[in-house]
């Protein structure tokens, strides 16, 4: 399998980090903000972890919100620089399931309702024109309810 740096995109509470567990657990180094809370300069840091996993020739996924292009751009040129294909993988989701799952969640692992509302009215969906090699869509299952 070829290296690739996929990038998880969606609301808080749409199900990327289980997606994680279930899909990718195994074959990709994870790296995720929410992991790092006593960081000074989250991107910074971020930017070094996903650097070091593809140095070392191992595939990540970025799990964060990622709702915009401008903060999915240095991710897009950090996977070409290291020449890993760069998939973006877009989670479906509408705001009310997410804000239902986010309230079954307890400590750091819950956001307040008002994060969800804010990605909600920033998120753009990831696109091949921002230089992905490759765009995936999740659909939550609740949306088809």
């Amino acid at each position: 399998m070829r290296l690739e740096l996929l990038v998880f995109c969606g609301l808080q509470g749409a199900g990327k980090t289980t997606y994680y567990r279930k899909r990718y657990l195994t074959t990709h180094a994870y790296v995720s903000k929410d992991a790092l809370p006593s960081a000074r300069d989250k991107d910074k840091r971020q930017g070094a972890l996903i650097e070091e996993a593809l140095r070392r020739g191992r595939s990540v996924v970025v799990d964060n919100t990622n709702a915009t292009p401008e903060c999915r751009a240095p991710l897009v040129a950090l996977a070409k620089r290291h020449g890993a294909r760069a998939v973006a993988l877009y989670f479906e989701a509408a705001v009310r399931p997410c804000l239902a799952r986010n309230a079954s969640r307890s400590g750091r692992g819950r956001v307040p309702d008002v994060a969800i509302f804010a990605t909600a009215k920033r998120l753009v969906p990831p696109s091949l024109d921002e230089g992905f090699d490759e765009v995936r869509r999740h659909v939550d299952p609740a949306l088809s309810r």
